[in-house]
């Protein structure tokens, strides 16, 4: 069983505090990725798993086993980079041969793991290439490959698409997640695209400033952000946030937004301590507004995007706040159009 734990986790770089007490549980066969701006901590929470740094303090166990004094190689991990570090001068085949030569893998066993790992791949006929000689999405492969001949516990991926060009990337997203489904391994992914992180996995931890800020399923994380930050993270186009007051509700899960000349009870409450008359800020997805000419909320249209599955309209209300509307409809709405809208407060969240 190759679960990852991470228990108290910290990583400092001289004076500068990069992962704080990052407490983290993975199990066995689970699909995690981690996500969230540059600059959060992702890649290099990978790299305290993965052995390329030293933790200031706190514990990683594999299967059990706390791995913080053994090397990357003796971690039973195989990691997949951005950059496909491919050396040009060897074959495919021999790129994927080479850590299992460098072991003293018997060449029968090599064979038998590359060609098992290329058809797992569909990359049985590109074995006597060299990677001059691919493509963006095959020097992946490869890349992948030659993790998955290693036979690890763990597969740790950083930012892997982040190289291939949108439609590639797309692709390639769909080649990784038949991989982990065929292969079942444990695998913790990173990435700060959103788009991967919802399709991906199993679970998501979104990190801010080195800090866990919620960890969870993807549409538990969407529909029950646990913090602005997360709300605002996850999600495209981005939460509509409108500044207010909280009017009643004070300690209960729901409460009474006004603000922006929006009045709407029963809208989820995120935390709690809040009284009566604190400030608070309302949360509405841009895929949950609906048009209606004498809805509470009034804005002018500033941009009017017709993206073939769905119309993106950008608006600002009377006091200048910009806003989002996000329609599988395609709209008839013209810049300096002034459009009313309602919402649903079930859909709402306060902040």
């Amino acid at each position: 069983m190759a679960q990852v734990a991470l228990r108290g986790v910290n990583k400092s770089f001289g004076k500068v505090e990069v992962i704080r007490d990052v407490h983290l549980q993975i199990d066995d066969g689970e699909f995690v990725v981690f996500v969230g701006p540059s600059g959060c901590g992702k890649s290099t929470l990978l790299r305290l798993i993965a052995g390329l740094e030293h933790l200031t303090s706190g514990e990683i166990l594999i299967a059990d086993r706390p791995i913080m004094d053994l090397p990357p190689s003796k971690r039973g991990i195989a990691m997949v980079f951005q950059s496909y570090a491919l050396y040009p001068h060897m074959t495919v085949f021999h790129n994927m041969a080479f850590s299992l030569d460098l072991q003293g893998v018997s060449k029968a066993e090599i064979h038998q793991r590359v060609e098992a790992a290329a058809k797992i791949l569909q990359m049985e006929h590109l074995l006597d290439r060299r990677p001059a000689a691919l493509s963006g999405g095959q020097r992946q492969r490869v890349a992948i490959g030659r993790a998955i001949v290693r036979n690890p516990d763990v597969f740790l991926f950083d930012e892997p698409l982040s190289n291939l060009d949108a439609a590639l990337r797309h692709d390639t997203r769909v080649e990784i997640s038949k991989l982990h489904n065929q292969l079942g391994a444990t695998t913790i992914y990173v990435t700060h695209d959103q788009v991967e992180a919802m399709t991906l996995a199993d679970k998501i931890v979104v990190l801010k400033d080195g800090e866990v800020m919620q960890v969870g399923a993807p549409m538990e994380l969407f529909n029950f952000p646990a913090n602005e930050f997360v709300a605002g993270f996850l999600g495209s186009p981005k939460m509509n946030f409108f500044e207010g007051v909280l009017t009643g509700g004070a300690g209960s899960d729901t409460g009474r937004f006004e603000g922006e000349g929006i009045v709407a009870d029963g809208v989820r409450l995120v935390g709690k301590g809040k009284a009566d008359g604190a400030a608070v800020k309302l949360g509405i997805r841009p895929q949950h507004l609906f048009l209606d000419p004498n809805g509470p909320l009034q804005g002018t249209a500033t941009l009017v995007e017709s993206l073939g599955t769905e119309t993106v309209v950008e608006l600002v209300t009377d006091s200048d706040v910009s806003f989002r509307l996000a329609s599988p409809e395609s709209l008839d709405i013209v810049r300096g159009q002034k459009v009313g809208f309602s919402f649903a407060a079930a859909s709402a969240h306060l902040f």
